[in-house]
């Protein structure tokens, strides 16, 4: 007979079962119209946001860079994006000047970082609208080309051996940009209001992971897999 040890084999099934029961359940949409991995993503993106908000130190830190002179050409992998891109920096008092695919751009690098802020301060706070309206189209395209245009004026900036002005540049882009996109539309939370959901929700994590791993070593213990310490040869 296959199973040796019927105490161990069914207690194993009854953790499989069980745990595959509360598998079923997460994925069941159960939370609000969610499933269980949709309600700790959603859970998690918000607690993330709460303690994502840079800007205003990011601000101070640009607002040193006033007055300081940024000339650069930037290409952008689509020709239809330089018009749009060039948009923001105008926006911003910088003059532009396209070349197929490429943005010439001349201008304060503090007014233009600050109007960087600006757009990912609104996006971050859910109001996009006042982003598209300033510029005529969609709001997560504007950010995106705020992103790329900035990621490739610091590749610029530090080829020209100018670190501190590749340094802010990255800090607004990582720091500003990046949150701003990536949380538009969700509502952030403090981590510790939500301290216990959070605590219960990283003990069942651990918990449900131990629990699978009991379930295969007692069915296996039940078969009569095991492993044993191998006995040390003594040398005659």
């Amino acid at each position: 007979m296959l199973v040796r040890n019927k105490k161990m084999f069914s207690l194993g099934a009854v953790f499989a079962i069980s745990f595959l029961g509360v598998l079923l359940l997460i994925f069941s949409p159960l939370f609000g119209g969610n499933n269980g991995l949709q309600f700790a993503d959603n859970s998690f993106n918000r607690l993330s946001k709460g303690s994502s908000y840079f800007i205003p130190k990011v601000s101070k830190s640009a607002d040193k860079f006033m007055g300081k002179s940024l000339v650069a050409t930037v290409r952008l992998d689509k020709a239809e994006d330089v018009e749009l891109t060039a948009k923001l920096f105008n926006a911003a008092g910088a003059k532009t000047e396209a070349m197929d695919a490429e943005l010439k751009i001349e201008g304060d690098l503090g007014l233009i970082l600050q109007s960087v802020l600006k757009d990912s301060d609104a996006m971050f706070k859910n109001d996009g609208q006042s982003v598209s309206a300033r510029y005529g189209y969609d709001e997560k395209k504007a950010m995106k080309n705020w992103w790329t245009a900035l990621g490739k004026i610091e590749k610029g900036l530090k080829k020209e051996k100018k670190i501190e002005d590749g340094k802010i540049v990255s800090d607004v882009n990582k720091k500003a940009v990046e949150p701003a996109y990536n949380f538009y539309k969700i509502e952030g939370e403090k981590v510790v209001d939500h301290a216990g959901m959070l605590t219960g929700l990283l003990v069942f994590y651990v918990a449900y992971t131990m629990w699978w791993g009991y379930a295969i070593f007692y069915l296996f213990d039940g078969v009569g897999l095991t492993m044993k310490k191998a006995k040390v040869k003594k040398e005659a």
